[in-house]
């Protein structure tokens, strides 16, 4: 990627699944921090339809378990599938409240030029999609996507000088890890990598969940926004299942998440999607987005990156300048 931009110096190329792109992030703010840069350019890309679906899904089932799990026949539908069942019958809720996540995330996606998916469904839609691991259908899932994103991160110092218009300061950074096998974890309706990356990102920003105004989180399928929004301390846990039905989380809700469209319609270039929800961020934050009247008095915002069934988690909180 550096050669093919024409530069040259440190470049480092960063794996941790599909939360590889804000991990690259993450150490990308390190280094600023630490003064070892004052400009440092983080870029992900993916393509991912030159594959079969088949393939691919073969090929994403390598970032889970391989021991026990992939050998069994385990893909993430089908791990993301046991932890939707898991949470259903613990705590109840229905599939309809399931289905909401995914039509907010589509209707969100709507007038957003880069998304993969921009047309209207409904409930009923989702509910009839075939099945790909039950609970969870065609509509529950993240597309296979293409894509390319790049934020560009300065110091205080360095935007001072060159006067950066209307800069975003990543003011806090965490990132969590938990065991890479389901079944080594005391609990499949949790998520501690992402309880643990954003309990050290609020403390980073010196915030609390109470100050967050919107959100993009990690939605490979519509039960990973509702672990999401636990994990991240919005919701108590076992409470965030009816937040979409309810229009908690819409765009004109209490909490607008994922006004992307998310990656359930925005898209999943799996390498580019970190990166890409804090572009989207920003843009909203600096109301440059297609859906920035919806938070035109939005100031705090957090990005939410997941590796594997939330293996590993990134957060980052965004704050506008003044």
């Amino acid at each position: 990627m550096a050669e093919a931009a024409g530069m040259t110096g440190p470049a480092t190329r960063y794996e941790s699944a599909c939360a590889s792109g804000g991990v690259a992030l993450r150490s990308g703010v390190e280094a600023v921090r630490a003064g070892t840069a004052d400009v440092v350019l983080v870029g992900g890309m993916e393509r991912m339809n030159n594959l079969s679906t088949d393939r691919a899904t073969a090929g994403l089932a390598m970032a889970a378990d391989d021991l026990y799990e992939r050998r069994a026949g385990v893909t993430f539908p089908g791990a993301y599938a046991l932890m939707a069942r898991a949470y259903l019958d613990e705590f109840g809720g229905s599939r309809e409240d399931l289905a909401a996540v995914a039509v907010k995330n589509h209707d969100h996606a709507l007038d957003n030029d880069y998304a993969q998916f921009q047309q209207e469904i409904t409930v009923t839609d989702v509910i009839d999609a075939p099945t790909v691991a039950d609970p969870l259908g065609l509509y529950d899932a993240c597309p296979l996507t293409d894509g390319a994103s790049a934020v560009v991160l300065v110091s205080e110092r360095y935007a001072e000088r060159h006067n950066v218009s209307a800069p975003i300061a990543i003011a806090g950074s965490g990132q969590g890890t938990d065991t890479l096998a389901l079944q080594d974890r005391s609990s499949f309706v949790r998520t501690p990598a992402t309880e643990r990356a954003a309990s050290d990102a609020y403390a980073d920003a010196d915030i609390t969940p109470d100050a967050v105004d919107l959100l993009e989180v990690h939605d490979c399928f519509t039960i990973a926004e509702v672990l999401a929004l636990e994990g991240l301390g919005l919701y108590d846990t076992g409470t965030a299942l009816t937040a979409a039905a309810e229009g908690e989380t819409t765009a004109d809700g209490e909490l607008p998440v994922n006004l992307s469209g998310g990656l359930k319609a925005k898209g999943h270039p799996v390498g580019a999607t970190g990166v890409s929800q804090v572009v989207e961020l920003s843009k909203l934050l600096r109301g440059d987005h297609v859906n920035s009247d919806a938070v035109d008095d939005a100031s705090v915002a957090v990005a939410h990156n997941a590796g594997g069934t939330v293996a590993s988690a990134v957060v980052h909180v965004l704050e506008v300048t003044q």
